[in-house]
């Protein structure tokens, strides 16, 4: 499981004094995206990929006394042309504030369209 600890900021919250939720998405994105980047490495790969899916469970509200989140990410499967992922948020003290999931699709450049994972990227993908 890869994790990343993101402070947060004031400019995260909305009218009401708590994290946006939107922003709790874009925690995610930060954590999935460094998780991605740390199993294929920055020779390009990573960005043939797109996010197909994102489903998020709040559990609890974040606000600027939480000072802290701690991003997860990790694999959950592996489809033929698709990375199926777990995450979540988790307070200083451990209380989970979100769990969630996505699927990235791998696709090709030159049509857009998906196509299969090779399996250097299966191999890198399984070991992170």
């Amino acid at each position: 499981m890869h994790e990343k600890e993101i402070e947060i900021r004031w400019r995260d919250l909305d009218p009401y004094g708590h994290v946006n939720n939107a922003v709790y998405a874009t925690y995610l994105e930060e954590v999935r995206d460094e998780w991605l980047e740390r199993a294929l490495g920055r020779d390009g790969l990573l960005w043939d990929y797109v996010v197909a899916r994102v489903a998020i469970d709040y559990r609890r509200e974040l606000t600027l006394d939480d000072d802290r989140v701690v991003a997860r990410c990790r694999l959950d499967s592996l489809g033929s042309s698709s990375v199926r992922t777990r995450e979540e948020l988790v307070t200083p003290h451990g209380e989970t504030a979100a769990e969630a999931e996505a699927v990235l699709v791998a696709r090709d450049r030159e049509t857009g369209r998906p196509r299969p994972l090779t399996s250097d990227e299966r191999s890198a993908l399984e070991a992170a």
